[in-house]
């Protein structure tokens, strides 16, 4: 599959994905480009190109991290999905992301869950605050498999917005 992504640098995460240590993977090119945004240089298609073997690269190098996240490549979702199956074949048990700043049902319809635990989806809106503010249009899920009787799994898709505000509890 080609894959049409650069990244501009990396770094291990605590707070991006509550919970997990993780590899934050900042992806340029960013065709959504909010009004406010804090990242506006990712709006650039600048940096180094992101195929797989680069990913897999940077996972490998990443010591301790239990999640990978995809921060942005709304302008390639399909190469998110390629990427973070990628990800989940080669570390079994590894946890993905995608930070999206597409709407719910856009960023369902170009990923599957299969290829997801995590999904932050919506465009930055500061009439409404960043993520960690309880006013928020943006939302972040946990996705859980829900085995059925007859060996199919379901999929739900559980709203975890309210771990990121400050001195709320879930």
């Amino acid at each position: 599959m080609c894959i049409f992504m650069r990244y501009t640098e990396t770094n291990v995460v605590f707070a991006e994905v509550p919970g997990e240590v993780t590899l934050a993977v900042n992806i340029s090119g960013c065709p959504v480009r909010c009004p406010g945004c804090h990242s506006p240089w990712l709006w650039k298609d600048a940096g180094t190109p992101l195929t797989e073997d680069v990913l897999l690269d940077l996972v490998r190098r990443a010591d301790g991290i239990t999640c990978v996240a995809l921060m942005g490549g709304d302008a390639d979702p399909r190469g998110v999905a390629y990427l973070l199956m990628a990800v989940k074949d080669a570390f079994p048990g590894m946890k993905t992301c995608w930070y999206s700043g597409r709407d719910f049902a856009t960023a369902k319809r170009y990923i599957g869950p299969l290829a997801l635990d995590y999904l932050k989806v919506g465009p930055y809106d500061e009439a409404y605050g960043p993520l960690d503010s309880p006013s928020t249009n943006q939302r972040m899920y946990r996705i859980l498999r829900v085995p059925g009787i007859d060996d199919t799994i379901t999929f739900k898709y559980e709203d975890m917005t309210s771990l990121f505000w400050k001195n709320q509890k879930s």
